[in-house]
């Protein structure tokens, strides 16, 4: 009992020493600090290391030997303007929202049905912006509404002043947002407003609408976190951004309102900053781009961008050096932070939720990396890139990216770009793979003539799902990565896509290319059977065999080598099969962890939360609030959400083994069939929080082998075989010293 007990506490050490070389394997440590040196002066020059959180302020000294130019200007309200429509059928394929504060863009959301939140369940009103109202009124204040939104549809205004939602009422923005998460998407919403009337008073109104699955947004605000897009003069005749310090003395363009230029095309906003203590003004364009009509129905037309433009102008009497800097996009969505693996290029690391991606055109040839948010997260000082044509720069999230490109056709023109962290550093190392990740991209030094001159830089923003024939028009077509099987992942694509668009049913697209691949391993997997049929009949003569060569072990290994030659049986035959199955197991994992196209693909209905999304777990029950922390728990074994389908694979499993793996014949072999049955226990928690459409894969698969083997005909009963005339022919030529020397020589005697 000791000994079982010894061997058992072993292979249960072993099985998890695999599990966590597995689970590195497949989410691996990242990649060390990039080991390019580089010059002493660019280490002397590197720009500061970027703002941990909003509202830091800048230095205020006035810039030594510069007067201003002409006198400051008011300051400006904050504005929100919005570029495109939330509905689905508009010309464009997103909202994108934009504030004054920073001329920054504050969100950007895909309007596609195809790319909806997977986490956030409850009915979408719209974006809008709720504040506390004037003089702290009860009700919520609206600062924006977007086209196209059910708000926008209702008729709320900017302006309004919410104070009831269906009969609730609400006193605070903060009460709205609690209403709001106890609705559902299509329910209808009815809301109480005050609106300004004619003559000043409040005009209280009800609005009604329908509500909405919340669509996905690719960028969004995080916490105090800085926006994206932010810019600020790097250097002005010399003088740089102090250290430590955000801007360069006098300057608030991160913080302060720009001003709104006015613009006759729908489709673009420009926000313009002077910089008065430097003769100085800074305008910052972006133009949202529309769906060609002729491509309306493709979900590949390239009208993912937005093109932005940095124009300086000098308006001062005095000739101006000029560079600015470009902070990146933040807050790309963290979806499936605790169940989801991102895919790495990097062969020595992993990648983090949030990653910054790079792309070189070298001697004609594209030259990609990629940093991912863990490094970024640890390294005070990541070496930047400079001197190389850069081709595009940006946050790649598991199914989604914000690129900055330049024009079509050409290089971006700049002097350094690096990644930088956006505010504070996870507390947990568990997370620190979900760390917000951008980048700074600081332009070169320009020299701009007095008398209202002008310098412009020209990019593009790419804003969208990573499809991959949507990121070829973009030249991104890099971001998207299948691991080391991606071969064998692309073909499984191909064939998944081809049967979806028969039956449209991914889930059933999965079973039928389970039944694909399993009839065309039928002969290799009907051997295997066979063979483990035939193992089993041979059960009785090989417990003879180890019966009669207890104590010999070369002779037992040559009895039953023997045994298994007459038999025409061959052990390792049944590996084959699995081996060849490995790489299409790992094939359909790594497509599930990267095509945009499965994620939010439900197995029955995205009207129900089971199985919506055959990306993720099945997340049949949500029992944090009933588990303990350690197993459910953000950072827990198995997660927050029972999952029904793994249960039922290992049950498979299980069951099968039961049913058609040979009785023991010692007590050895029972030892080993029971490791064999808590081993599948591990297995069940290792799959616990894989992606429901690969527990779905192994369930048809399974059931396909329990169905081949029950067709096979039956076993020969036991002791049905002529094995004993092998034993005694081993037994006659056998020289071990166990009597059959003995036997030969009285043979011989009696010829």
């Amino acid at each position: 009992m000791d000994r079982r007990l010894i061997t058992f506490l072993l292979l249960s050490f072993v099985v998890l020493s695999l599990n966590m070389m597995v689970m590195r394997w497949l989410q691996p440590q990242a990649p060390p600090a990039q080991k390019q040196e580089a010059e002493e002066k660019a280490a002397a020059d590197a720009p500061p290391q970027p703002a941990v959180a909003a509202g830091e302020k800048p230095a205020g000294e006035a810039a030594e030997g510069i007067k201003p130019a002409k006198e400051a200007a008011p300051p400006q309200p904050e504005q929100w303007i919005t570029l495109g429509s939330a509905a689905a059928d508009s010309p464009y394929r997103a909202l994108v929202t934009l504030t004054s504060t920073g001329a920054a863009i504050e969100r950007i959301e895909l309007n596609s049905p195809n790319y909806l939140d997977q986490e956030d369940r409850s009915g979408y009103v719209g974006q809008l912006d709720l504040a506390v109202p004037p003089n702290h009124r009860p009700g919520a204040l609206v600062r924006v509404v977007g086209p196209g939104t059910p708000a926008a549809q209702a008729g709320v205004k900017a302006g309004d002043i919410i104070t009831a939602l269906n009969g609730q009422p609400v006193i605070s923005p903060l009460d709205f947002d609690d209403l709001l998460l106890k609705t559902e998407p299509n329910d209808s919403f009815t809301l109480t407003i005050e609106r300004d009337g004619a003559d000043g008073k409040p005009d209280p109104q009800e609005l009604s609408g329908q509500l909405r699955r919340r669509p996905m947004e690719v960028v969004r605000p995080e916490g105090i976190d800085p926006l994206s897009f932010l810019l600020t003069l790097e250097s002005v005749d010399g003088q740089r951004i102090a250290k430590g310090a955000r801007e360069l003395p006098g300057l608030d363009m991160l913080t302060a309102n720009w001003r709104v230029l006015p613009q006759n095309d729908a489709h673009e906003v420009a926000f313009q900053y002077d910089a008065t203590e430097y003769g100085l003004e800074v305008v910052k364009k972006f133009r949202l781009s529309e769906v060609e009509p002729a491509a309306a129905d493709d979900p590949a037309a390239p009208a993912y961008h937005l093109d932005f433009a940095v124009e300086v102008r000098n308006v001062g009497e005095q000739e101006r050096k000029v560079a600015w800097r470009l902070d990146g996009p933040t807050g790309l969505p963290l979806e499936g932070a605790w169940y989801a693996t991102k895919m790495s290029p990097n062969w020595r690391g992993g990648a983090g939720m949030r990653d910054v991606a790079v792309g070189f055109i070298v001697n004609g040839h594209k030259r990609t990396g990629l940093v991912s948010a863990t490094t970024i997260a640890e390294e005070a000082n990541p070496t930047p890139w400079q001197d190389e044509p850069l081709e595009y720069i940006g946050v790649d999230a598991q199914y989604f990216a914000v690129a900055l490109l330049p024009p079509p056709g050409e290089t971006a023109d700049y002097s350094r770009a690096i990644p930088i962290r956006v505010g504070d550093v996870p507390t947990d190392r568990a997370k620190l793979n979900r760390t917000n990740v951008s980048f700074q991209l600081s332009g070169k030094v320009e020299t701009i003539p007095a008398g209202g001159k002008s310098v412009t830089t020209n990019y593009r923003v790419f804003a969208g799902p990573k499809k991959p024939s949507l990121l070829q028009h973009y030249g991104l077509g890099n971001l998207v990565y299948y691991g080391w099987f991606g071969p064998v992942a692309v073909v499984m694509l191909g064939v998944l896509h081809f049967f979806y668009s028969i039956v449209h049913n991914y889930g059933i697209a999965i079973i039928m290319l389970t039944v694909l691949v399993r009839s065309m391993m039928f002969p290799l997997s009907r051997r295997q059977a066979l063979g483990a049929q035939k193992m089993q009949e041979l059960q009785p003569e090989i417990k003879k065999i180890q019966e009669k060569y207890k104590g010999n072990m070369e002779a037992r290994t040559k009895a039953q080598q023997e045994l298994f030659r007459k038999h025409n049986y061959n052990p390792l035959a049944g590996c084959l099969p699995v081996f060849l199955q490995l790489p299409i197991f790992l094939g359909l994992y790594r497509s599930l962890s990267v095509d945009v196209e499965l994620r939010g693909a439900p197995l029955i209905s995205q009207s129900i939360r089971w199985c919506s999304n055959l990306a993720a777990p099945d997340m049949l029950w949500h029992w944090q609030d009933v588990m303990p922390a350690f197993i459910a728990g953000a950072n827990g074994w198995l997660g927050p959400y029972f999952n029904l389908l793994p249960c039922l694979t290992i049950g498979l499993f299980i069951w099968q083994q039961k049913m058609f793996m040979p009785p023991p014949t010692d007590e050895q072999a029972a030892m080993q069939q029971k490791v064999m049955q808590y081993m599948m226990i591990f297995m069940g928690v290792m799959f616990f929080k894989v992606a429901s459409g690969l527990c779905l894969y192994f369930i048809a698969s399974s059931l396909w082998g329990i169905t081949e083997r029950k067709l096979l005909p039956k076993p020969a009963p036991p002791g049905s075989s002529t094995t004993p005339t092998v034993v005694e022919r081993v037994a006659r030529t056998s020289t071990n010293g166990n009597g059959a020397t003995g036997n030969r020589k009285k043979n011989r005697g009696r010829k």
